[in-house]
């Protein structure tokens, strides 16, 4: 074989090589046993509003986080509600990129978070439902409206504290899954993973 041809085979070997093991990387995933039909049970939706559900958060999985993450960061949204801009349900910053989840129950203490956590601002607020305090809160859209969407969404982070990177202070949480994380912390995100479930009344 001549030298042009080997170095077109090796050329192609290694190309082929590439490929494969590009193939074979891990996915990044994020998922919930408590949500595998992807509709909510009544133990998950919210308490107020008319519903009358148990408000508790649902069992998170994630596996296979990117090489390099030194936090996670967790959002739950839908795009649904009829605001302008949807309504966020949850946010939790800080997470350490080891935990490998959260279980059920754990949007509803801080306590029940891994001590690095950070529960940002959602869009409860001071309505008197369970999840106005930063944590979880469940599902509840209006009466008659097609089953809503709830994103959940999980970030993978170069940096250990998100608001120390976004200059934004832990007080001012409500701005980093408004603004930071969607519009992106460029080379510092690592990777993102999601699911969405639905809920309808």
């Amino acid at each position: 074989m001549s030298t042009s041809k080997n170095l077109k085979a090796l050329a192609l070997a290694s190309m082929t090589l590439g490929s494969a093991a590009f193939a074979q990387a891990p996915v990044f995933t994020l998922e919930s046993p408590d949500l595998s039909h992807g509709v909510f049970e009544t133990r998950f939706v919210a308490n107020g509003f008319g519903c009358t559900g148990a408000n508790v958060s649902p069992k998170l999985v994630w596996r296979n986080v990117p090489v390099g993450t030194k936090s996670l960061a967790l959002t739950v949204h839908d795009p649904d509600a009829p605001t302008g801009s949807g309504f966020w349900h949850w946010a939790v910053y800080n997470l350490p990129p080891d935990s490998g989840g959260l279980t059920a129950g754990a949007g509803n203490a801080m306590d029940k978070l891994p001590a690095s956590a950070v529960a940002g601002v959602n869009d409860f607020h001071d309505t008197g439902v369970n999840g106005g305090n930063g944590l979880y809160g469940g599902p509840c859209p209006p009466v008659g409206d097609a089953p809503h969407r709830y994103v959940f969404t999980l970030y993978a982070l170069a940096v250990p504290d998100i608001h120390a990177a976004a200059g934004i202070p832990k007080t001012g949480s409500a701005a980093l899954h408004s603004f930071v994380l969607k519009r992106g912390l460029g080379t510092n995100l690592l990777g993102k993973a999601s699911f969405t479930a639905r809920y309808g009344r």
